[in-house]
């Protein structure tokens, strides 16, 4: 993927792309998943976010293949621990969770100490981004995508055993895998209730 391609003035393609998007749902997608340059691709346009001070305050943790399932193995072992009465289908459904699709990014936020002062909302800002680029690009790719968190996304367990460091956030896990049905569609905010023009009077 080239940096150099000019903007163009307009582009309808992406224009109707952005429009029509839609979540896909993970428990709806199989394989095939991206293959090693479609997933490349993915991941450059995952990452060509805003970053206020090229701060670079974000990591992404790439789950295919069997590595999913050991991933589930950590989720299953914490709920199980917190839930010792729940029946083991339940827990073998929490074990299953990233074999839903067979690519899931996991997307950290990083916040660095900036002594210019880039605050940390702005950084963690820019990891969401991060996840929302990662899902226009694998439905570009012609893929589902499905951004997620969890309850896992905030168990301290869950973090280490992401090599997480204090102070870091799971900002999404981004499901990405061949949708099963077509992406659900959903009612969206009234556009007066959202979208206020600021007034030109003093």
């Amino acid at each position: 993927m080239s940096d150099s391609f000019p903007f163009p003035s307009y582009n309808s393609a992406v224009l109707d792309f952005l429009s029509a998007r839609r979540s896909n749902l993970a428990k709806a997608m199989t394989g095939p998943g991206p293959d090693a340059d479609q997933l490349d691709t993915i991941l450059q346009i995952g990452t060509r976010v805003p970053d206020h001070r090229k701060l670079t305050p974000w990591s992404l943790v790439v789950f295919q293949g069997e590595a999913r399932a050991t991933f589930g193995h950590h989720i299953a072992a914490v709920y199980q621990a917190d839930n010792p009465d729940h029946p083991d289908d339940r827990v073998s459904f929490e074990a299953d969770r990233f074999l839903r699709a067979p690519l899931v990014i996991a997307v950290i936020s990083t916040p660095k100490d900036c002594l210019r002062g880039t605050p940390v909302w702005e950084q963690q800002l820019s990891a969401g981004a991060v996840c929302m680029n990662l899902c226009l690009a694998a439905q570009a790719s012609g893929f589902g995508a499905q951004w997620l968190t969890e309850w896992y996304a905030y168990d301290a367990r869950v973090h280490a055993a992401l090599d997480m460091s204090a102070g870091d956030q799971v900002a999404g896990f981004i499901y990405v895998g061949t949708p099963t049905q077509d992406a659900l569609p959903r009612q969206r905010p009234h556009r007066d209730d959202v979208i206020h023009f600021a007034s030109s009077q003093t």
